[in-house]
Parts: C-alpha cells; sequence; structure tokens
C-alpha cells in the first residue's frame, strides 16, 4: 500500500442525468429487430443423448470425424465448407 495521506480520486457523478454522452440510443427503439422478425414455430427434434452417450458423441464429433487440413482452424459453430 502506497505510503501517505490519502488522497481521493475524483468520479463521475453518479446521478443518471449528469452523466456525459448518450449510450446505445433511446430506450424507444429497444427490442425494434425482433419485434419485426417474422414468428416461425419451434420444430419436433428427437430428444439429446445424456451423460455417457453425450460425451461419445463429443469424442467423436472433435476428434474422429473432424477433417484436419491446411489453413485456419474454424470453430465448432461454422458453417462453411
Amino acid at each position: 500500500a502506497p505510503e501517505g495521506p490519502r488522497v481521493d480520486t475524483p468520479r463521475a457523478p453518479s446521478s443518471p442525468s449528469l452523466t456525459m454522452g448518450k449510450v446505445h440510443g433511446s430506450l424507444a427503439r429497444a427490442g425494434k429487430v425482433r419485434g419485426q422478425t417474422p414468428k416461425v414455430a419451434k420444430q419436433e427434434k428427437s430428444k439429446r443423448p445424456k451423460g455417457r452417450a453425450w460425451k461419445r458423441t463429443q469424442y467423436n464429433r472433435r476428434f474422429v470425424t473432424a477433417v484436419v487440413g491446411f489453413g485456419k482452424k474454424r470453430g465448432p459453430n461454422s458453417n462453411q465448407q
């Protein structure tokens, strides 16, 4: 800890009306994109395996069927071919 008298550092005002700039637009636009997106009904899917069976699926996806090629490694959510 530094020695000597403690000097308080200046801080931003805590009341919201005195803040410097606006952040991320007005609240009137909140939820705009979600509101104008058409509703798509959920699809019926088969249940995912649990426990040991799920670990087996993960292992196969990551190490067995993974294509080892040249270039940059792609993440698990990549849709490129």
